[in-house]
């Protein structure tokens, strides 16, 4: 089997970094490329060929916009010319603009198989990011052989524009081999520093409020650093809540393994890799509800979910986490057996029989 896994770029973003390591497992397995519409170096190690567009697009972002048919269509004709020359039996397309290309793709190559690989939440998708674009990107799902989801709720919702929709986790991209020892009053959170979706706004007022002696510790990058800083001093928060930066694999394992307790406060998520790498290292999880946090924490059974964008909430259970560490060692271990369910062998293993039986 071959198979091309397509995404717009591979930027340092969650999307990239589960497409690339199950493109790169996969490609043990069967045989794996990449397309790409932009020609910039990847930021992550690839172990098939990389094929990038001949009309590449290097915004560095991803596509939010309307009319994609138009705005993509040089890149729609070179994805399918490569499609057609490498005789590929399969095809991945990452995301809502890349769907919204099934149609074009199944008119020139009918027989192949298009599978559209969603990593965020149907109402983020319908509501947001290609409300623009919705009527295109709705008939990419239609004419897809494939629509693969990443929670229950998504699962539900897809399966109204595809029947043939089916849920596959996002496996951990990192795995903890030392655990926590839940003794160090630090709080570690992993986010992309974007104030509205990760609920950042949220965040700074449960600093405020938070256990005395006890610091949150956010690794990340993003649009709103330098606001969220100026937040932090103007508030005399410096003791309470320290931003780290872009961290490399090796830092984020210490940053892991070093705290005590793991949140989140992200108001959407699709199936938020931070909370199964955090989890894999024995780390209490606490989250404000949202679908990817909700199936990782199946309503509380694996980690603590607190009232929707309600910090007064938020707060209370976190500090009582916070003091109390017999609740800490409990919800280590819940952490600890939901982390096994996204094991990069098991989800590769469920990737190949679903391409096996298309």
């Amino acid at each position: 089997m071959k198979i091309l896994i397509c995404v717009e770029n591979l930027v340092m973003d969650g999307l990239k970094r589960v497409a690339t390591v199950v493109g790169n497992e996969l490609s043990k397995k069967i045989e794996v490329n990449y397309f790409s519409l932009s020609d910039n170096p990847s930021f992550f190690k690839l172990t098939a060929p990389l094929i990038t567009s001949k009309y590449p697009v290097n915004s560095g972002k991803s596509f939010r916009g309307e009319k994609p048919f138009i705005n993509y269509q040089e890149q729609i004709k070179d994805l399918v010319q490569v499609l057609e020359v490498g005789k590929y039996d399969a095809v991945i397309l990452t995301a809502g603009l890349l769907t919204s290309f099934i149609p074009k793709i199944k008119d020139q190559l009918p027989r192949l198989h298009c599978i559209a690989w969603m990593h965020n939440s149907y109402e983020t998708y319908m509501n947001n990011y290609y409300r623009f674009m919705k009527a295109e990107f709705v008939s990419g799902l239609t004419a897809a052989d494939r629509v693969v989801v990443l929670t229950t709720h998504d699962l539900n919702e897809f399966t109204k524009h595809q029947p043939k929709t089916i849920l596959l986790y996002n496996p951990l991209t990192m795995v903890g081999n030392v655990y926590s020892t839940l003794d160090n009053p630090i709080i570690s959170a992993v986010s992309r520093i974007d104030t509205q979706q990760k609920g950042l706004d949220l965040l700074v007022e449960i600093a405020e409020k938070l256990q005395s002696g006890w610091t949150i510790k956010l690794a990340g990058d993003g649009p709103n650093y330098n606001d969220i800083q100026k937040e932090i001093i103007n508030r005399g928060l410096k003791d309470k809540l320290q931003l780290l930066g872009m961290l490399s694999d090796q830092q984020l394992q210490e940053h892991y393994r070093t705290s005590s307790i793991f949140l989140m406060t992200s108001r959407w998520e699709g199936m938020p890799l931070v909370i199964g790498e955090a989890m894999s290292f024995g780390l209490p999880v606490i989250s404000m509800n949202n679908t990817g946090a909700y199936e990782y924490l199946l309503d509380s059974e694996f980690g603590i979910i607190t009232a929707d964008h309600d910090a007064t909430d938020f707060v209370e259970k976190l500090n009582y986490l916070a003091q109390n560490k017999k609740k800490r060692e409990y919800w280590s271990k819940k952490a600890l057996e939901r982390s096994q369910s996204f094991l990069l062998q098991n989800i590769v293993e469920q990737w190949q029989v679903m391409l096996e039986q298309i």
